[in-house]
């Protein structure tokens, strides 16, 4: 995968379909399969962020360019407008662009790829990613760490958690229901976390592809139970 680095806020990179084949996925997945493109995608996100330490945080403007060989894929990091009415796109004068939130495209990979076929090869499209719930991971050196965490909590249900094994580490994956809870009640919860472990920038799909599963969900919960102390 070739990385060029635009600006502070952008990225550009190109990824062959060979490339592509190599990482375990095929042109089905790429045009058909809005998981799989998904999966790809944060994939080659973590490449990006270990070789350029370009954090993918907040809402993206991603354009995709379909090209014979591969893709070439264009990032920029958005904010949203203090309102929360409009994302604020930068641009390499220094300016920004404002979009309106309501006009923002949905979907990841799929609806410009689906439209693509594989003989489309010069037509770009813009789009950015939802709002997502608050979702992070926590490293851990020593499983210890995470029973101690587990017992710090008199029951957890109010946020999802799930447990991984990676290149001799220990992540917890979280994501908060912001129905069930609110910005404080989050804070408190995530500082106490950090009490015991360290904020990774290690995604989800990653452990998910690559590591070790160790408990599915209701992480804490399940280590509390089967490591009494």
């Amino acid at each position: 995968m070739e990385i060029e680095r635009i600006n502070e806020n952008t990225i550009k990179f190109y990824v062959s379909y060979h490339d592509v084949e190599q990482r375990g996925f095929d042109r089905e997945d790429i045009w058909y399969n809005r998981d799989r493109s998904e999966q790809l995608f944060w994939e080659m996100m973590d490449e990006v962020n270990d070789k350029e330490n370009f954090h993918a945080e907040g809402p993206l403007w991603i354009q995709v360019q379909a090209m014979e060989k591969g893709l070439e894929v264009i990032v920029t990091k958005a904010q949203l407008s203090s309102d929360g009415q409009k994302l604020e796109l930068p641009t390499e004068n220094g300016k920004t662009i404002d979009m309106p939130v309501d006009e923002k495209i949905e979907s990841m990979l799929d609806e410009k790829l689906n439209e693509a076929d594989t003989h489309t090869t010069d037509e770009d499209t813009d789009w950015s990613n939802d709002l997502e719930p608050m979702q992070f991971t926590i490293r851990f050196d020593e499983f210890e760490d995470a029973i101690q965490l587990s017992h710090s909590f008199q029951s957890v249900k109010e946020f999802e958690q799930s447990m991984y094994h990676f290149e001799d580490a220990y992540y917890l994956y979280i994501q908060f229901n912001e129905d069930n809870m609110n910005d404080d009640e989050q804070e408190n919860i995530l500082s106490n976390i950090l009490e015991y472990g360290n904020e990774s920038d290690i995604t989800i799909h990653r452990l998910q592809e690559y590591g070790k599963t160790i408990f599915a969900e209701d992480a804490l919960n399940q280590i509390k139970s089967y490591f009494p102390l």
